[in-house]
């Protein structure tokens, strides 16, 4: 595997949560580059050996706006 695809939401308690497509790795972070972080953690934990060379973070934001 050469890439794992993260994506991103903001949380309703602030922050932002992050879970993996295909892949049981869920993780957060206060800020974006605490997420970062966390996010590199839980693959290398997930991915003992062979783990991927590109982590995409793919950001999901909802909005809202009157009709």
């Amino acid at each position: 595997m050469t890439e794992i695809i993260f994506v991103v939401e903001e949380s309703s308690e602030g922050g932002y949560e992050a879970r993996a497509l295909g892949h049981s790795i869920f993780t957060d972070g206060e800020t974006v580059e605490e997420l970062k972080h966390n996010v590199r953690e839980a693959v290398r934990c997930h991915f003992e050996k062979d783990s991927p060379k590109i982590i995409r973070l793919h950001f999901v934001r909802d909005e809202i706006i009157a009709a």
